[in-house]
């Protein structure tokens, strides 16, 4: 009897109330779920099973919804009984105003039809709600209805479970708004309550998503909906919500690994509008950033000259950003992205000879972008006329926020044929893609699906985007956390850059190295300080899908500054198909390869968890299936030398020295220095990278049998490379598409060999 209990409750040792919460949410019921069990067990064929209190509703693949009538209290389970979703022990169904929420009373069990089971839940208040549900393979989708047809706040809740990530920036943002809590920054999301989940609140949030996963209990999910949310994960509940609507249409529970999660997450975002498009290239090399170089200081001749100043010094840049101060200067009205095509003809005499001139030294140029029209600006008419701007009262609304400074009109994303007149004017700039950046918008209830509908519509143009602001979707090439630089906590970057890719957005970038930050110069000194800062700052970056370069390391005077800056930029260069790589598999299954959290890639690994916090500062990801990166960064990189570094299970070899380890080893005070490559290469040891401008495959010696599929910088061309008991001191490597033996050397503690894209490769 206690072991079906405990399975019951389905948790694991990181619950600290292990016992106690158990007893405190099956006690009463334990007697009738053993009844259940021992039910299912004569009868596996039956799908549905209903009794007076209960009903249960099987898939037969493994997953089961258990429901307790009173107060539709539900959970899931496997098979076998074990609980990944335990029931709340009040009420799973909460209804009524977001301030004054009801909890279920009483469920009747209508049926099902089509494969979508019906309820009618009446709650405390007597209000009735209308629930559906349809259990697939791996997921469940619940959509709730108020009958009365008027908007309200509607939630489902269970059981509190642990440990738990997600939640986008707002997670990262919240954290500060609790004054207990400053400084105070990790990716776990226990304690979590924000009855007003969106970007609009104050939280300064541009990467917005509800979606949670929880790898130990092998489930995520979500309440997909661009509008105020109510999100809560504790100890005691998980509960997710609309605070203002007339029906919940697609609330999502994904079940498995963490692979068969995502898989699950990508789908529904696809199918609810929000998509994963398929990024291009060229963004995920190294980068140059006018803000971060020049601030507003920007001319044609000032840009080409601090471009030319890196390109000279060896950097390998692939792409270049100007995101403000391009437009004419003569008149206010002007000072916008969207004066669209015009430049200023003083700073930027010669726009197409401009451009031409970083073509023809191989960079993507891209501009800052918004959709914010200052009342008098060129274009600002036209809108008006054709009520393309957001209204209030039927008429076009006024806004004031971060920038530009004047009053502006917003784009109305919603409208398809504003969407189309605003893409069509940005044709006009004749770049390669954009910055979006609108920001400072707190004081306003946007729904956060705000710019997405943009986004997409020039991502299907054929434009690259830097996207800063997005509900769920992902249509362009990079996710860029908010605001970073010098003057913040820095355990926020990577605790950020982690978030986001625990949440569905892991081409992560966080921020320009050494940038101006709205003009400031630093401390206003070369200190010491800044100059570690520099390095470990580039160190991390250079791990991200993108990094770029801000204001030069030539400005600092300092030797080693100089040496380890250039070194993270060609690391990144190098390894810039292997990233590009890995993207297009997040585009293929929506699992983050390119930012994979330790807590992701080994969920049930205890020691992974609980480490990416400002005590223990366990920052740590795989790249891809081979790569895990370790960086020393967070609010101590002045002064810290070493780092407890964790090694899963499985065989690692040091990227720069060759040394061996195995796992699960944690390496304690583990020394970092500004001048290591804080990578070990494990999983697959299979790394393609870009030596010389040419492709290279590198082989580690970390496993006797093991594939992995790269991707071309087309994003389609596909190479498998196998590893099949191979004699490492006398390799094979055989090109299966040419039908040829390959010759290979040991070069920087791995076997490498010339790579052709779409070759496929054997080593026995």
């Amino acid at each position: 009897m206690t072991q079906i209990i405990a399975n019951i409750g389905g948790l694991d040792d990181m619950n600290i109330n292990r016992t106690n919460r158990v007893n405190k949410l099956f006690k009463g019921i334990a007697f009738v779920f053993l009844t259940v069990v021992l039910q299912q067990c004569t009868s596996n064929e039956r799908l549905i099973s209903e009794d007076e209190d209960n009903v249960i509703i099987r898939n037969g693949q493994g997953i089961e919804f258990v429901l307790i009538k009173d107060g539709f209290r539900y959970g899931f389970r496997e098979s076998n009984g074990t609980f990944l979703v335990p029931a709340h022990p009040v009420s799973g169904l909460l209804a009524g105003s977001p301030e004054n929420l009801s909890p279920a009373k009483s469920t009747k069990y209508i049926g099902v039809n089509n494969n979508i089971n019906s309820f009618k839940v009446v709650l405390e208040n007597n209000k009735e709600i209308i629930l559906r549900l349809k259990l697939e393979n791996k997921q469940a989708r619940f959509e709730l209805e108020n009958p009365d047809d008027k908007p309200i706040a509607m939630a489902l809740r269970t059981a509190g479970v642990s440990p738990g990530y997600g939640l986008g920036d707002v997670l990262t943002n919240w954290w500060q708004r609790l004054p207990e809590n400053k400084g105070k920054f990790q990716t776990e999301i226990t304690g979590f309550t924000n009855n007003d989940y969106n970007s609009s609140n104050g939280y300064a949030s541009r990467m917005v998503s509800n979606f949670a996963i929880y790898p130990m209990n092998q489930f995520g999910l979500i309440n997909i909906d661009s509008g105020a949310k109510i999100v809560v994960s504790t100890k005691d509940e998980i509960i997710q919500g609309s605070r203002h609507t007339k029906k919940i249409a697609s609330f999502y529970y994904f079940f498995g690994n963490p692979r068969s999660i995502y898989s699950g997450f990508l789908t529904a975002r696809n199918e609810n509008g929000f998509p994963v498009m398929k990024p291009d290239y060229e963004f995920y090399g190294v980068g140059w950033e006018a803000w971060g170089a020049l601030a507003w200081n920007t001319s044609a001749e000032t840009v080409k000259a601090d471009i030319d100043h890196y390109l000279n010094l060896g950097y390998p840049l692939k792409w270049m950003v100007i995101g403000s101060g391009f437009w004419p200067q003569t008149d206010e009205k002007y000072k916008s992205t969207t004066s669209f095509g015009m430049w200023d003809k003083t700073k930027y005499p010669n726009p197409k000879e401009f451009k031409q001139y970083f073509k023809e030294k191989g960079l993507k140029f891209f501009i800052g972008l918004r959709i914010a029209f200052i009342h008098n600006g060129p274009f600002t008419k036209e809108g008006l006329e054709n009520g393309y701007f957001l209204k209030e009262d039927g008429a076009a609304k006024e806004y004031k926020i971060g920038f530009p400074k004047d009053l502006v009109y917003l784009l109305d994303v919603h409208n398809e044929e504003a969407v189309k007149w605003y893409v069509n004017l940005c044709d006009k700039w004749q770049v390669d893609g954009f910055k979006e950046d609108v920001y400072s918008y707190g004081a306003y209830s946007f729904p956060d699906d705000k710019i997405d509908a943009v986004n997409v519509a020039l991502k299907k143009k054929g434009y690259q985007i830097m996207i800063r602001n997005s509900y769920l979707t992902s249509p362009g090439e990079l996710h860029r956390i908010e605001d970073f630089n010098y003057d913040m906590n820095q355990d926020r970057g990577p605790v950020n850059s982690l978030t986001l890719a625990y949440s569905g957005f892991p081409l992560t970038y966080m921020d320009i190295i050494g940038g101006l930050f709205g003009g400031r110069d630093f401390d206003g000194k070369v200190s010491s300080e800044i100059k570690t800062y520099l390095m470990r700052n580039a160190r991390t970056a250079a791990l991200h899908s993108a990094m770029s370069m801000g204001k030069g390391p030539w400005n600092y005077n300092d030797r080693q500054v100089s040496e380890v800056m250039l070194d993270c930029a060609l690391l990144h260069a190098r390894l810039h198909p292997y990233i590009y790589s890995n993207a297009i598999k997040f585009y293929h299954d929506g699992y983050p390869h390119t930012m994979t959290p330790l807590p992701v890639a080994y969920p049930n690994d205890i020691n992974v968890h609980g480490r990416e916090n400002y005590k223990e500062r366990g920052y740590q990801w795989m790249i891809g299936d081979a790569l895990l990166a370790y960086p020393l960064y967070g609010d101590d990189y002045e002064t810290a030398q070493t780092r407890n570094v964790y090694l899963p299970e499985g065989k690692w070899i040091d990227y720069d020295t060759g040394k061996e380890y195995y796992g699960p080893l944690l390496l304690n005070d583990f020394e970092i220095s500004v001048d290591k490559t804080p990578l070990f290469v494990g999983g697959t040891g299979i790394v393609i990278e870009e030596i010389e401008g040419e492709l290279k495959g590198r082989i580690y010696p970390v496993t006797n049998k093991t594939q992995t599929v790269f991707y071309g910088k087309d994003g389609e061309t596909q190479s498998e490379i196998s590893i099949e008991n191979p004699d490492w001191e006398n390799l094979e490597i055989f090109d299966l598409t040419a039908d040829k033996k390959v010759i290979h050397e040991k070069i920087r503690h791995a076997i490498q060999f010339d790579f052709i894209e779409g070759h496929n490769y054997h080593i026995k």
